[in-house]
């Protein structure tokens, strides 16, 4: 019986915002949560920052890579086109809950989370034993590009030791830990200031032993989940566009970057699903990674090239919500090495194990 003839006007259906595939029903929930929480930042982390540090998700409640990895990306591709600052505090507070429960040692994840693995600078991070115990280690030293530092409860850094680079947790309200004021005067992601920590004498717990953090899978899909905010992103200002082709019909010009833009949105979705699927596979490794973040990096600057030429002045100038898109993304994707990673994948193909681009996916380990 339809509504005519029954005289009950039925719900118009709800729309599909899924960008890689449907939340599944396991997280529903959380997914609903956290867009609602980004539909509130509006270029600002706040509200997103209020969610995670009450709602407390440990990591039985958020989909874990190489485990769900296709629910993750969904759901970090979804709070990333609604919003970009939203994506870039989130996506850095489950990654260090990922890390924590892939961790031979378990550590508590309480508080919000950032993940602060950045080089640079000429006082390196550095640990010590302190007093000659084994087990009590402080740090010393300047970590760069440190997000969100003065708003986080706690971060997982890598510092140098006498053995090599090694993973640690640390409280970031320990008086130690000195966040150095920056002027951070980016227009994109302009409310998550990236400067450096300076430590002194600031205790820390090891997370996995010398080199753990660089070696273990999880370090490929996390690079991997980054490039799926980017792509959310970037069908964010796909969005746009259609919406504004919707209002006012482009010409033949415009329907053809319309035409580009949906399959290069195509094209990254294939990509993400696909990668997903092997890293569940226990398939996807550091020389992956390389390829997919490459891969979905071009995609959004194609993307945004598109937008600018089809667009006309007006939707930067007066459009909020889109300006500040297209100028976090553009930020976002400097996180993406560009050349050098395309230069490492090269150097991965030429090895006696190389990674073939028509073979399928390598079975090499990240030795970063």
């Amino acid at each position: 019986m339809n509504s005519e003839t029954s005289g009950v006007v039925s719900a118009p259906p709800v729309p599909d915002r899924s960008i890689l595939a449907p939340a599944t029903a396991e997280f529903a929930n959380l997914v609903e949560r956290l867009v609602a929480s980004a539909e509130q930042c509006r270029g600002e982390p706040q509200a997103m920052l209020a969610t995670l540090g009450e709602d407390a998700i440990s990591p039985e409640d958020f989909p874990l890579p190489g485990e769900h990895t296709l629910a993750l990306w969904e759901l970090l591709a979804e709070v990333a086109a609604t919003d970009l600052v939203a994506a870039r505090t989130l996506e850095p507070h489950l990654d260090a809950l990922a890390i924590t429960a892939q961790s031979p040692e378990p550590v508590p994840a309480k508080g919000t989370w950032g993940v602060y693995a950045a080089e640079g600078g000429d006082s390196p991070l550095t640990a010590h034993h302190h007093l000659g115990s084994a087990a009590d280690v402080h740090l010393n030293g300047v970590k760069p590009w440190c997000s969100l530092a003065g708003s986080l409860d706690a971060a997982l850094v890598t510092a140098h030791t006498d053995e090599g680079r090694q993973l640690f947790a640390i409280d970031l309200h320990h008086p130690g830990v000195q966040v150095e004021r920056v002027r951070w005067v980016s227009r994109g992601l302009a409310h998550v200031p990236s400067g450096p920590i300076r430590f002194d004498n600031v205790p820390a717990t090891a997370v996995g032993a010398v080199g753990w953090y660089f070696d273990r899978p999880g370090f490929a899909w996390g690079g991997a989940g980054v490039a799926a905010c980017w792509f959310g992103g970037a069908v964010g200002v796909y969005r746009d566009l259609v919406s504004a082709a919707a209002q006012r019909p482009p010409d033949q010009i415009g329907f053809a970057l319309l035409g580009r833009a949906a399959r290069l949105v195509r094209t990254g979705k294939t990509a993400l699903t696909d990668a997903a699927e092997r890293v569940d596979n226990a398939s996807f490794d550091w020389p992956d990674s390389l390829a997919l973040r490459s891969t979905i990096a071009d995609i959004c600057a194609d993307v945004l090239e598109i937008s600018g030429v089809a667009r006309s002045p007006s939707a930067l100038a007066f459009d909020d919500v889109h300006a500040r898109r297209v100028a976090d993304l553009a930020m976002y994707l400097q996180q993406h090495h560009g050349g050098r990673d395309d230069a490492a994948l090269g150097e991965f193909i030429v090895r006696d194990d190389p990674w073939h681009a028509l073979t399928g996916p390598s079975t090499l380990v990240a030795k970063s």
